[in-house]
């Protein structure tokens, strides 16, 4: 017969119904729908479809794994078509597309995986921390106001997951740029896609200039030696006591640095008790050696104490020392020695401290040694001289010397040292002569920090001042605080 045409056909026995023998090809005509309803289709090991195959589902047969193809198949997906993972299971070909949200971001904020952001960093750097790290993760970031090259878009990892193979956080810093990030592995961790390579991501290394200068230390009393100023060390220009510039700090993203400055020392307000030396400024931070400037040393005293006192720069000794005496030894590279002070009738002059740029002068019959010069530094833009040596002080009709720039001046006969000027860390000037007139204070160190705009994070303690010079930001401390970089 050419045709059978039946409405069902069911097995006589049992469940199976066979149609045709091996080698047999049954057509479905064009226009033909094969329909199960609630029911398994079991196609042999190997099933040819020619043209097409529409389905809304394809399960594994048995168990959860499913294979498409053989090694070195090729599957396309059309243009316009799109493959998406709706789930969370790791190793799926990620396709590297983000959904953008149109909302700009200009603060800092944690992303979410398979979104895009555009980004405003003109008010300063922002920093975005990256969602957890789960395979095929993707995110993505857009210079909305193309100066990711002034101020850099800096990317946090998410605990200890990594960016590019590594737990330090990346910053894009190109002008206009977009990125995607695809989480792979946690050897690698976060990866841009875009070029193929890293070259999108900085490492946010960068370096930071710095001046630190100790507190002063104190003027002695009666005929007082007067205060060396406190230690000098910087990145630019000289360094105390005729040193070079040390090198700058050379640091990565999220590291803070605790600053310390230092007090300025109290002057000598009896024979019985020495003045004081200044306290020490520093800089610290995990994966450096902290840097520290020592405190100023303090002026000696008439009839005790009589020699001026080691320090960042050293004191100037009083005016009734020994014959020939000299003032306190200053550190290499902060600062130089104090001046010497003489027994000489009529007026015992006192000798200056010593400052960061030059000696201590040694006192006269008639007048009181100069303090020490200080040292200009330019790390904010304009030239500012700073830890001046105090001026030593004399006894009878005889003249007090002067300070060093912000050094406190020695008094004369019957008169009190002067202070010295705060945030300088210069020395205070010695005491005049008779008992009862006291030595001036040392002025209080200074921290300044000069960080690039660019990588400048904004993130602070202790109220430092800032402000601006051509292409960094400067952070001034004129009392301790931190900055996290």
């Amino acid at each position: 017969m050419s045709e059978v045409k039946v409405n069902k056909i069911s097995p006589r026995s049992g469940t199976d119904v066979t149609l045709g023998d091996s080698g047999d090809t049954f057509t479905l005509p064009s226009g033909a729908i094969l329909t199960t309803t609630n029911a398994t289709v079991n196609l042999p090991a190997t099933t040819t479809v020619s043209t097409e195959l529409k389905t809304n589902k394809i399960s594994p047969a048995s168990g959860t794994a499913f294979t498409l193809g053989d090694s070195g198949d090729t599957f396309t997906v059309p243009a316009g078509a799109t493959i998406t993972n709706n789930g969370t299971s790791t190793g799926f070909g990620a396709t590297g597309s983000a959904s953008w949200t149109t909302t700009v971001k200009t603060a800092d904020f944690t992303a979410v995986a398979g979104e895009g952001y555009f980004v405003n960093t003109t008010s300063g750097s922002k920093t975005v921390t990256l969602p957890a790290g789960t395979a095929g993760a993707v995110v993505a970031f857009k210079d909305y106001a193309d100066t990711f090259d002034t101020n850099a878009l800096i990317i946090a990892a998410n605990g200890s997951d990594k960016i590019g193979g590594s737990t330090d956080n990346k910053r894009l810093n190109t002008e206009g740029i977009a990125a995607t990030l695809i989480f792979i592995d946690s050897t690698k961790g976060w990866l841009v896609t875009d070029d193929g390579l890293q070259s999108s991501l900085s490492a946010l290394s960068y370096s930071i200039n710095f001046l630190i200068i100790a507190g002063g230390g104190g003027g002695g009393y009666d005929r007082g030696g007067a205060g060396g100023a406190g230690g000098y060390r910087t990145s630019t220009g000289t360094s105390g006591g005729g040193g070079s510039a040390e090198s700058a700090i050379t640091t990565l993203s999220g590291v803070a640095y605790t600053v310390t400055v230092g007090a300025g020392a109290a002057g000598s307000v009896n024979n019985s008790s020495a003045a004081s030396v200044g306290v020490a400024s520093s800089i610290a931070a995990p994966g450096i050696s902290t840097i520290t400037s020592i405190g100023g040393g303090s002026g000696g005293t008439a009839d005790a104490n009589e020699t001026g006192a080691t320090g960042g720069s050293g004191g100037g000794s009083a005016g009734l020392g020994s014959p020939g005496s000299t003032g306190g030894p200053g550190t290499a590279n902060q600062g130089f020695n104090g001046g010497g002070g003489l027994s000489v009738v009529p007026n015992y002059g006192a000798g200056g401290g010593g400052g960061a740029g030059s000696i201590g002068i040694t006192g006269t019959n008639t007048t009181g040694g100069n303090g020490g010069a200080g040292v200009a530094s330019s790390i904010t833009g304009s030239s500012v001289t700073r830890a001046g040596g105090g001026g030593g002080g004399v006894y009878g009709g005889g003249t007090g010397g002067t300070g060093g720039t912000g050094g406190g001046g020695g008094a004369a006969y019957n008169a009190i040292g002067d202070n010295a000027t705060v945030n300088t860390g210069s020395g205070g000037g010695g005491g005049g002569g008779t008992p009862g007139y006291a030595g001036g204070n040392g002025g209080t160190g200074v921290v300044i920090l000069s960080v690039p705009t660019s990588d400048y994070s904004g993130t602070t303690t202790g109220s430092p001042t800032v402000s601006t010079s051509g292409s960094d930001t400067i952070l001034t401390f004129n009392a301790s605080g931190s900055y996290t970089s």
